[in-house]
């Protein structure tokens, strides 16, 4: 998946902070609902600050391309946007919440598979 996802979130979630302001990573196993009925899982990553928030009318934005509340010049809007379609990619979901002057979180969900059966390591005969 690479880290532009992750990098766009703490960049995201960073920019509006105040002198002071604090950015929490937290990651963890969530547990999901299959349609197969299997037991699937997925890997939680929230970025959460105490910035200024974003704005109820644009929280529905933030992930169209080239979507932007910053100047001219200093913001292209494509890093959440390209960040989104990497994560549904790899089918998961990546969301936001945000109380404005309180806090906004960005939560990334990505499906694994709790057992992983890799094929036997073959060395190639030099």
């Amino acid at each position: 998946m690479g880290s532009d996802p992750l990098v766009a979130a703490v960049a995201a979630t960073g920019q509006a902070l105040p002198p002071g302001g604090w950015i929490r990573i937290r990651a963890g196993l969530a547990d999901g609902k299959d349609p197969n009925g299997g037991e699937p899982h997925y890997l939680r990553i929230d970025f959460e600050d105490n910035g200024a928030g974003i704005a109820a009318e644009h929280i529905g934005q933030v992930f169209d391309p080239f979507f932007t509340t910053k100047d001219i010049g200093e913001g292209t809007g494509l890093g959440l946007s390209v960040s989104y379609g990497i994560v549904k990619d790899h089918g998961g979901e990546i969301r936001v919440e945000s109380d404005p002057g309180r806090l906004t979180k960005f939560t990334i969900l990505l499906p694994v598979q709790s057992r992983v059966a890799l094929p036997p390591a073959r060395i190639a005969a030099s």
